[in-house]
């Protein structure tokens, strides 16, 4: 994220796209599709959500994720960071509101860390948005990691807003429930949240796992300890920004 966006604004446009369920598009209506396109690598793609791509007449997105999916359809992209997002989107909106076909791209599942972009698309559009979920790197991590999500306690730090309910969450359950933890770039990385687990009273030789870039050719799992990782706290950080955090349970 860029020093300059305002992790604190709100309203938390996530509280937005959650108001009520997902809403029935009328006769002749058209629907904005939030596609989940996976961890980047199209192999993970759904086919549906191929099919919205494919099938769209605009794209919109951030620029990273639009990179991955751009070469599978002839639609007009349009790509955003933070600061230009709301002035992109609004372009968008334009489009989608002359007739043509609009389609978000996000990555991963829009339901893991991702409403916060599926609520500002749709207030954007101001008309239905129909969500296809995504392979996210969470399950992926779940799956290296051997955490089955019934028995694990996901929380997402990579979202704008105050996350202290959040890390609450994490230093409640360590040690009794696997943890499943998207980091926030780069001020709340593996290497902090271990920190923080440890002055809350985690056991330091619980498991810790960093899995960055998963699916992709440079995949890499780092083995550790919570105590060990707890010594990359700070903003020296040695991972990427693609990375999942895992907290084996005692």
């Amino acid at each position: 994220m860029s020093d300059d966006y305002d992790l604190d604004s709100g309203p938390d446009p996530a509280d937005f796209a959650a108001r009520r369920p997902e809403a029935v598009p009328g006769d002749g209506e058209r629907t904005v599709h939030a596609v989940g396109i996976g961890p980047g690598n199209t192999a993970f793609l759904t086919p549906r959500g191929e099919r919205a791509i494919r099938e769209a007449d605009v794209v919109v997105g951030f620029e990273t994720v639009v990179d991955f999916v751009g070469g599978l359809t002839d639609a007009d992209l349009l790509t955003c960071g933070y600061r230009d997002e709301g002035e992109t989107l609004s372009a968008f909106a334009d489009r989608v509101a002359a007739g043509e076909r609009g389609t978000a791209v996000l990555m991963g599942d829009p339901n893991h860390s991702g409403y916060q972009f599926v609520g500002k698309v749709e207030r954007a559009v101001g008309a239905p948005v129909r969500v296809v979920p995504g392979i996210s790197s969470l399950q992926v991590a779940a799956s290296r990691a051997r955490t089955p999500m019934e028995d694990t306690e996901f929380v997402t730090l990579h979202k704008s807003g105050d996350l202290t309910a959040d890390l609450a969450r994490l230093r409640d359950r360590v040690g009794d429930r696997h943890l499943l933890v998207l980091p926030r770039p780069f001020d709340l990385m593996p290497g902090d949240v271990a920190a923080d687990l440890l002055d809350a009273g985690a056991d330091p030789s619980l498991d810790a796992l960093v899995l960055e870039r998963l699916t992709h050719d440079d995949e890499a799992v780092t083995r550790s300890t919570l105590g060990d990782l707890a010594a990359h706290a700070g903003e020296e950080t040695p991972f990427s920004d693609l990375s999942v955090l895992a907290v084996r349970r005692e």
